[in-house]
Formats: C-alpha cells, sequence, structure tokens
C-alpha cells in the first residue's frame, strides 16, 4: 500500500502492514450477544482492504479471532481472509486472544495438531521481522506471558533484522484508562520491557480495547488497534463504558527507515468529496516542487 506519489521530504515507505483486530466471529454467523453482526463487519472490512488495491507486506489480526472459540468460527474466518491475502500475495498473521481457544486455533485455522501450546512465530517480510506472540492464558481472559515465551522472544530478537522488529500481540503493554481492562490487563509486563530494551523492536501491535490508542512501553511505541466486531463508547465516564456498534476500523502501518505511522481506516459508509483524484497527483507529479507549492500551497488573495 505504499504511495504512488511522493512530494514531501519521505520517500515511500518500505513496508505497509495491515493491522486487523477482535473480530470475534461465532460458528453459523452467529451475531455476537445476539445484537452485533460480526460477519458483516469483518466482511466490508475486507472489503475495504480490498478496494485499497495495494501490496502490503503482512496482513496481521491481533487475537479474538473466534468469541469462543468454535472450530467452526476459525473456519470461516480463514474462508473470509486467506483468499485476500492470497490476492494481495502477502501472508496473513494469525495472534491468539483470551476469547480464543489455543486447540481449535491451531487445528481448524492453522492446520496443526490441536494443543495448549502457546502459538508463536517470526516472520521475514523482506528485512522486516514481524513476531507473533501469544498472551492468551487458557481459562482466564487476562494476558500473561511466561519465562519460556521470553525466553524465546529473546533468543529471536539476539540478532537484528535489517529493517528491524516489530512485535505483535493481543494483550497491550499499556494502561488503560477504563476498569475493566484494568482487571484482564499483561502480567509480567517488567519482564517484557527486559526483554524488548536495546532490542531492535521499532512497534508493538495488540489488539484487546476494542477502541485505537497508542503509548510507549520501554521507550516502544504501542499502537491497538480497534475491533472490526464492536468499539468501546469511550465518549462515556470510564465506569460507564461499554461496547457500541459503531466506529469499526482498522489501521495500515506505514514503515520508514526512521518512523513507523499508524493510521486508523474507519470502516463505515460516508459521503466523501472526490477533488483529490490519481488524475490530480498525475498533475502534480508533472510540475516542479516550486511549481507544487505554487498551485496548491499558495492561498488565494483576499
Amino acid at each position: 500500500m505504499s504511495a504512488s506519489f511522493a512530494f514531501g521530504s519521505h520517500a515511500p515507505a518500505s513496508h505497509v502492514i495491515v493491522h486487523i483486530s477482535d473480530p470475534h466471529l461465532l460458528a453459523g454467523g452467529a451475531r455476537l450477544g445476539g445484537r452485533f453482526d460480526v460477519d458483516d463487519t469483518l466482511h466490508r472490512t475486507l472489503d475495504a482492504i480490498r478496494a485499497m488495491s495495494s501490496d502490503p507486506a503482512a496482513i496481521v489480526v491481533t487475537g479474538d479471532l473466534a468469541d469462543l472459540g468454535e472450530p467452526d468460527a476459525y473456519r470461516r474466518l480463514r474462508a473470509a481472509v486467506e483468499p485476500l491475502a492470497a490476492d494481495l500475495g502477502c501472508p496473513v498473521v494469525w495472534v491468539a486472544g483470551n476469547h480464543d481457544e489455543r486447540p481449535a486455533l491451531r487445528q481448524h485455522l492453522l492446520g496443526l495438531q490441536p494443543s495448549e501450546q502457546p502459538i508463536t512465530g517470526a516472520w521475514d517480510l523482506g528485512g522486516l521481522r514481524l513476531v507473533a506472540l501469544d498472551t492468551s492464558v487458557p481459562g482466564w481472559h487476562h494476558g500473561d506471558l511466561d519465562a519460556a515465551q521470553l525466553d524465546w522472544l529473546r533468543d529471536v530478537l539476539d540478532e537484528p533484522a535489517p529493517h528491524g522488529t516489530i512485535v505483535a500481540m493481543h494483550h497491550p503493554p499499556i494502561p488503560s484508562h477504563i476498569p475493566l481492562f484494568d482487571i484482564l490487563e499483561l502480567r509480567h509486563q517488567d519482564e517484557l520491557a527486559d526483554v524488548l530494551r536495546g532490542s531492535d523492536v521499532r512497534a508493538v501491535l495488540a489488539g484487546h480495547l476494542h477502541y485505537s490508542s497508542h503509548g510507549l512501553f520501554a521507550g516502544i511505541p504501542v499502537s491497538v488497534a480497534s475491533a472490526t466486531c464492536y468499539t468501546m463508547n469511550v465518549a462515556r465516564p470510564a465506569v460507564e463504558v461499554n461496547g457500541m456498534d459503531g466506529a469499526q476500523s482498522f489501521q495500515l502501518v506505514h514503515v520508514y527507515p526512521d518512523t513507523i505511522t499508524h493510521t486508523v481506516v474507519p470502516v463505515a459508509e460516508a459521503p466523501t468529496g472526490d477533488h483529490f483524484t490519481r488524475e490530480w497527483a498525475q498533475r502534480m507529479a508533472s510540475l516542479t516542487p516550486e511549481q507544487r507549492l505554487e498551485a496548491f500551497s499558495r492561498k488565494p488573495p483576499r
């Protein structure tokens, strides 16, 4: 999804990642809580990604893939997302969340033997390393990372990658102002910080909160994607925040040599202007930088 035109001081991104979170699918396409049409919002999200007609390095889905860990929910998710990834020519990185069940996820989404082993992995995306951690705790909704997984992560990060590393996980290692998420936060954050500090990790992608949030952890930017199923109405007082059917979104992660940006992409039907088009960009591209400033930056006289 790199830009076709570069008019500013930054070259186009070297890598673009599509970051989706919390689809919470149910068997048979059932509505979540009898209310939220999670199949519809997921498919609208995938349609929006497809409409961008670009070439992401990966699609990353940061957990709560299925709401109840049902085999059919994982099969439906795989059938929905993998054809899109195949068309875009990129891998899908599945991250386990607290609503997921490891044995069913392994068998019906990953095609592996079912087990309770953490679902982790590392991908080389043309020099950018993507690492998936498993913060799920079987039988519980809070997050955790045991010593074995932290040791594995330390070994993976021992040798830096050419473009650095992005870590994907479900429970974000940053605070939430909403009490329910404080109860369900990630445990052993200090131990994780010890592993990440001084490594080549440039960003952490997470989910779990059902609203977009950003922070720093061990000096590393953390970006939380909102959910595709339902979001949290954070316009309410913190103790009254509940889910709402609106503001679903995903994120585009653009990786540059000196920075990484995270763009929230709403999945909504809304009137959109048609002033800026590919033809407009081509006209700008035909001008010199000075002519572009004259044509587009100068304000008209009052």
